[in-house]
């Protein structure tokens, strides 16, 4: 890497960038193949870009079916591109540097806290592998479970039975929604093997690998949890109990979702329909033949998201709750945020805001734009948007019909969604600014 090079790249967040750039396109070249698709033609550079993003930002849209459309070879591929994305690129970089030379510099140690999100450099090396290790443990695990279910309540041969539930624990845990089945998981609503393994997957790779190392190493002390645990934990309770009663309450008679399963079955189907939103694009329901209200409730959860520094995406769970936080602080006229006994500092709460903002605003001119190239309601097309923005993958079946123009808007979306619009931003800027002054304050009248 020549000098020049290396002075037009030297913050962590263009690096971060920069690697899922270079993923994106090797997936998109190996997925362009003629090998990679089950006829033996190229799929295209649109359809090839759309699912290699897709893939490495573990989002799960997809604009061919992935069961039918690619060979085994792409599915792999499909399947590789997830793992990237979600152990991430700096995260595996820094990995194979320990391997090969058996140190770190500084430089690959500030790029891996960029992605891991760790607080301290001379962490970043024992979170490293402890990230690898305990996320190929979660999907060997996963996998067991899978492949056993397959095996002896499907009847699946050995060999395919073992493929599909390796590749299908990759998908859950990194949160990414890719199935092999041309109507993705309906077909095992009410099996709680299949059901409950994925979704546990799914929550366990999206609560953060901070937010898990502390829960497994304090879970006999949750006193001493962090605020990053607490918030974490606390939120992403809520939102799956709020989740799962909101669509047994607008599902429950619907001949179309709920209405033929029974009780327990309903219970399955919703709470898994609550947990795909932190953002796995699995679904279990056909999301085209929900209420307008399911819509709009999956658009909420899907916004959220799942925890920081893991799979998930949306502007995290932690962030909603330290802006809840931070509006009660306001409404009780209180100076200073406080989440228990600890203060939230300054920062923190103007990166919330401005995440959140950047977001809101990135969503609604995404969706005025589709709601243009497309002819599809108003409904749909901002499901589409928060769907790929927050790298769900949940659908209502419009993705195949957005249009070159519209598709090539969600990879963008897609892309945008991954590494995070403040890390985005950051990375177009070559340098920090710093005012050494201040100026008169003055009363801004709000509301």
């Amino acid at each position: 890497m020549t000098r020049a090079w290396q002075a037009r790249f030297t913050h962590p967040s263009q690096m971060v960038v920069l690697g899922f750039g270079v993923a994106v396109a090797c997936g998109t070249a190996l997925l362009a193949l003629p090998v990679a698709t089950a006829s033996g033609h190229s799929a295209g550079w649109q359809a090839a870009l759309f699912t290699a993003t897709s893939a490495v930002c573990v989002t799960g849209l997809a604009v061919v079916d992935t069961a039918t459309h690619w060979s085994v070879f792409g599915q792999v591929v499909i399947a590789g591109l997830i793992q990237v994305g979600g152990l991430g690129i700096m995260t595996l970089a820094t990995l194979f540097t320990v391997l090969v030379s058996g140190r770190i510099g500084l430089r690959a140690k500030i790029f891996a806290q960029a992605e891991t999100k760790t607080f301290s450099l001379a962490d970043v090396r024992r979170v490293v592998r402890k990230v690898v290790v305990f996320s190929l443990a979660c999907e060997a695990a996963a996998a067991a479970v899978l492949t056993a279910r397959f095996l002896l309540g499907y009847g699946e041969p050995p060999g395919r039975a073992l493929y599909l539930g390796v590749f299908h624990a990759i998908s859950a845990f990194n949160n990414a929604g890719f199935a092999l089945w041309p109507d993705n998981l309906i077909r095992f609503v009410t099996d709680p093997w299949i059901c409950g393994t994925i979704a546990a997957a799914v929550i366990v790779g999206g609560l953060g690998y901070p937010v898990l190392f502390e829960l497994i190493t304090l879970r006999r002390r949750p006193g001493r949890w962090s605020m990053l645990t607490r918030v974490t934990v606390v939120v992403t309770v809520a939102l799956l109990v709020c989740g799962t009663l909101v669509f047994l309450a607008t599902e429950w008679r619907n001949p179309r979702t709920l209405g033929p399963l029974d009780g327990p079955g309903k219970l399955l189907a919703a709470f898994f329909t609550a947990v795909m939103p932190r953002t796995a694009g699995f679904n279990s329901l056909d999301l085209a033949q929900m209420h307008p209200s399911s819509w709009l409730a999956t658009d909420v959860l899907m916004f959220v998201g799942g925890g920081s520094a893991g799979t998930a995406g949306g502007i995290k769970v932690t962030t909603f709750g330290l802006l809840a936080f931070v509006v009660w602080a306001e409404l009780r006229g209180e100076p200073q945020v406080n989440v228990g006994n600890r203060r939230v500092p300054e920062h923190a709460q103007r990166q919330a805001i401005s995440l959140t903002l950047i977001s809101v605003t990135l969503i609604a001119a995404s969706t005025y734009a589709l709601l243009v190239l497309t002819p599809h309601g108003l409904d749909e097309v901002l499901f589409e948007v928060v769907s790929a923005f927050g790298t769900v993958g949940l659908s209502t079946g419009i993705t195949a019909q957005t249009g070159t123009a519209g598709q090539l808007l969600l990879v963008l979306l897609m892309f945008v969604g991954r590494t995070g619009p403040l890390t985005l931003g950051s990375a177009l800027a070559l340098k920090q600014r710093t005012r050494r002054y201040e100026l008169p304050e003055e009363r801004v009248i709000v509301g």
